[in-house]
């Protein structure tokens, strides 16, 4: 850092008020945003765009910017696995997702950073816990669309069809939230509120109090849990344990009206042996957010089934998220500058 504040990378869409205030920071030196040079935003707080067709120029023009870097907001999208050697000072990048463990290993990044509760080396912090309310109200809204019969509603107003019937109450039912971290925490707090049953399933060794919780069990008791879960909801990271985690004979074990409700990554799941027990109807409804491949390809039967609901990985995605990204970057900033411990920091060894 120099006497004049860090020099900062802006390497995704923001809107030009967050940029103004990452500016003014009192940590902050040179702001370097070229919103020509960055991927092309689809919607609003998009940060995954497509590229841009750039000239050999403009893309000599955004390697020079970024070799400047010593913080990066988002990742270099034109060649994150080369952030070290491009950007030798750089010290700390700001993620915009949460679940960046599968992107950290893809790129090489997580060999280069550093686990240490101290800024020092490359620091890599994720956006953990700026997605967990809209998650969680997806979550809920997952749930009550298959609790309250809305495929069949929807039918029957198709068909002009007036019949009285009946539904379950979402009050008393038992949740099983898969991850306590952030997301999981408030997906538990919600449905709580509602008067759900909730337990969750954490790490083993790791004690949770939780107030929303009514039990927490570790990996171990999965299979006992299952038969007694009327809502399943995966909030964890994708990590080497949590991959395939729940696989044909965890759906097997689960209740036949069972919902599962997916908004971790789609590779937790067996996605083909979700899809044969919705077809089969050996599940109430998926409410589904992340896939095996995304996008989820057109001849995907899951597009087909009246029992799913299908979300192109924008559960999180709300209007507001690049003012709570900005916020969360601000006091990371700070903490910088003053040599403090960094909020949500990435680290190499648990992939998370």
């Amino acid at each position: 850092m120099t006497a004049d504040g860090f020099t900062i990378v802006i390497g995704s869409y923001l809107e030009e008020e967050q940029v103004r205030r990452i500016a003014a920071a009192q940590a902050a030196g040179r702001v370097i945003y070229e919103p020509e040079l960055l991927p092309v935003p689809r919607y609003r707080c998009d940060h995954t765009g497509p590229r841009r067709d750039l000239s050999r120029a403009d893309l000599d023009r955004w390697r020079g910017l970024g070799a400047q870097a010593e913080v990066y907001f988002d990742f270099d999208w034109l060649d994150p696995g080369q952030m070290t050697e491009r950007s030798p000072k750089l010290r700390w990048i700001q993620a915009t997702s949460a679940g960046i463990g599968g992107f950290m290993t893809r790129t090489g990044l997580d060999r280069a950073a550093t686990a240490g509760p101290e800024p020092a080396g490359l620091a890599v912090t994720t956006a953990a816990g700026i997605h967990a309310v809209p998650l969680a109200e997806f979550a809920l809204t997952g749930a009550l669309y298959f609790v309250k019969g809305l495929p069949e509603l929807r039918r029957r107003q198709r068909e002009r069809h007036w019949e009285r019937y009946t539904t379950r109450p979402l009050a008393g039912l038992r949740a099983l939230v898969v991850g306590l971290g952030g997301i999981g925490r408030q997906v538990a707090a919600t449905f709580a509120g509602l008067d759900v049953e909730v337990w969750g399933l954490g790490r083993a060794g790791r004690s949770y109090d939780l107030p929303a919780l009514s039990g927490v069990i570790d990996r171990t008791g999965l299979d006992d849990a299952l038969p007694r879960t009327d809502i399943l909801v995966l909030a964890c990271p994708l990590t080497a344990e949590t991959e395939g985690l729940i696989g044909a004979r965890q759906l097997g074990l689960l209740p036949d009206d069972a919902i599962v409700v997916n908004i971790s990554r789609g590779p937790v799941v067996d996605q083909a042996a979700l899809t044969g027990a919705l077809r089969d109807g050996r599940l109430g409804g998926a409410c589904l957010d992340v896939f095996a491949e995304e996008p989820l390809p057109p001849g995907d039967p899951l597009w087909e089934l009246d029992n799913v609901i299908v979300s192109p990985h924008s559960a999180s995605t709300v209007a507001t998220e690049n003012a709570a990204l900005t916020d969360l970057f601000l006091d990371n900033l700070a903490r910088l500058a003053a040599g403090q411990p960094l909020r949500n920091r990435y680290d190499p060894v648990r992939g998370y």
